[in-house]
């Protein structure tokens, strides 16, 4: 019997288009663990490490930068293996699923001790103790990024339509600004009720007060963890079984020579380096180079991932108007903007007052190049889910071995203490200037990019079906890698 094209299309549509809304939340808060622990990872390490804990400003770059690698390492392994599916016997549970249960358990049993001082051994060379705490961070840091790929990897596996997976990125992220609004308003609480007085500094009697931090955030974390493990299914009424019907991969030697991979790698490397840097270095910017109180190293967050928050609502609509390429320009400018006015700002007024616009313009950008940049990374993956954990991995090993290279040698490069406008130019010049090459990769898509030649098709193949299927399909739901 034959299959007219609108009742394909009306099929299509029902299936893939209208996401429950408790998947949707479900999806979301999958990844609110890893959310707090890296708002606190790339706001307060450096913070913690120096201020707290007195090491040097090397020291406490390092420390990030062996985190990074460990992160980098462990993307493209865990990526891998979560592609695999025959080769566990969890798996079972789900390959994508069984990953982020490994991953939160190490998360769990690691994080409490980065953010703690150094058990019997808080007088011991400050050598034995970046020992201790490597150890920890490697473990964490594996556990991190078995959560991020595998929540991630799930993303073109739940729905194949390019607006859907934008949804669902959007509403991710939207939840990774929640976990960071938390995180914040709790610091602030803590540390502007606590403090010894309005302008009081942080110092080594605060290491209690970031427990306190770590742990409530930890507990929300566990929640959010079991609420996802509970309501996701990686096989069924929404798995990769009734997406697809049948597995499809990519080669990995395939991927590995395919330039547009290459391509939306230094799109995705310059969107974190944008965004974890400026998380990392401005907190040191207002306790350095403005002089602010503690209370202020939350405030100044807070209000970035409230401007993020409030951004990221709108996401999916101006990816869906203006495209790909348009909305993440559009969001380059606005952080480019704020870069500009750190450069140029000075006096009372604009420690009062403009900084708090600058940390709306910097949300605003992180949260549209940010989500822009995944969707992009999802387009590329197309309906090759079997291989989409191995892709963000790929994506995500550049930008943690960037970011980690980055942090240690703008920590060693300061060397001069009376140099107090140091994070300032930092903030201008390199997190304005990771933002600007975000945007020339992605102009440099001159065109609508298909990469056929890695068998990426984005709509499934209804000719088999009726060979006089309409491009009614097509139109609507057929992805491409940049608008």
């Amino acid at each position: 019997m034959e299959v007219s094209s609108q009742h394909l299309a009306n099929e299509y549509t029902e299936v893939y288009r209208r996401l429950p809304l408790k998947l949707q939340f479900a999806y979301g808060v999958g990844h609110v663990l890893n959310d707090v622990c890296a708002s606190m990872w790339f706001t307060y390490l450096l913070v913690y490490f120096h201020l707290v804990l007195e090491f040097s400003n090397w020291e406490a770059g390092f420390l990030l930068l062996v985190g990074q690698i460990a992160d980098g390492l462990s993307t493209p392994f865990v990526g891998f293996h979560s592609d695999q599916s025959d080769n566990f016997w969890l798996c079972r549970y789900g390959r994508r699923k069984t990953w982020h249960l490994i991953g939160t358990i190490c998360v769990l049993m690691t994080f409490p001790f980065i953010f703690a001082p150094c058990i019997n051994c808080t007088h011991s060379h400050k050598w034995a103790q970046m020992f201790y705490y490597c150890v920890f961070i490697v473990i964490f840091q594996f556990g991190w990024a078995s959560v991020q790929i595998s929540h991630l990897s799930l993303i073109p596996e739940l729905t194949p339509n390019e607006h859907d997976r934008t949804k669902l990125t959007a509403i991710r992220y939207c939840f990774t600004v929640l976990s960071n609004l938390l995180v914040y308003g709790i610091t602030w609480a803590i540390l502007h009720i606590n403090s010894g007085g309005e302008q009081s500094k942080i110092g080594p009697d605060d290491a209690d007060k970031f427990q306190h931090v770590v742990w409530i955030g930890l507990s929300l974390g566990i929640v959010s963890s079991l609420i996802f493990h509970i309501f996701i299914k990686e096989e069924g009424a929404f798995g990769t079984n009734n997406v697809r019907g049948t597995q499809l991969r990519t080669p990995v030697i395939d991927l590995l020579l395919s330039p547009e991979v290459y391509q939306v790698a230094v799109v995705y490397m310059s969107t974190r380096l944008f965004v974890n840097l400026t998380q990392v270095f401005i907190p040191l910017y207002l306790h350095e180079t403005l002089d602010m109180a503690a209370s202020a190293l939350a405030l100044i967050p807070l209000i970035m991932f409230i401007g993020s928050f409030m951004t990221s609502m709108i996401i999916e609509k101006l990816n869906r108007y203006l495209g790909r390429k348009l909305s993440y320009v559009f969001g380059v400018l606005l952080g480019v903007s704020a870069c500009l006015w750190i450069k140029l700002g000075s006096g009372d007024q604009f420690k009062s007052f403009e900084i708090h616009i600058i940390a709306v313009l910097i949300g605003a950008c992180g949260s549209i190049i940010l989500v822009t940049s995944l969707g992009i990374t999802a387009d590329l993956i197309g309906d090759k889910t079997d291989s989409g954990a191995f892709v963000y991995g790929i994506m995500s090993f550049t930008d943690k071995l960037a970011n980690g290279i980055a942090v240690v040698i703008i920590q060693d490069l300061h060397k001069d203490p009376s140099n107090k406008g140091f994070y300032r130019d930092v903030l201008t010049y390199v997190c304005g200037g990771s933002a600007i090459l975000g945007a020339l990769a992605v102009i440099s898509f001159l065109k609508k990019v298909r990469v056929d030649n890695l068998g990426y098709d984005n709509v499934p193949n209804y000719n088999s079906i009726n060979s006089d299927v309409h491009p009614v399909l097509t139109e609507d739901i057929q992805p491409s890698l940049i608008s």
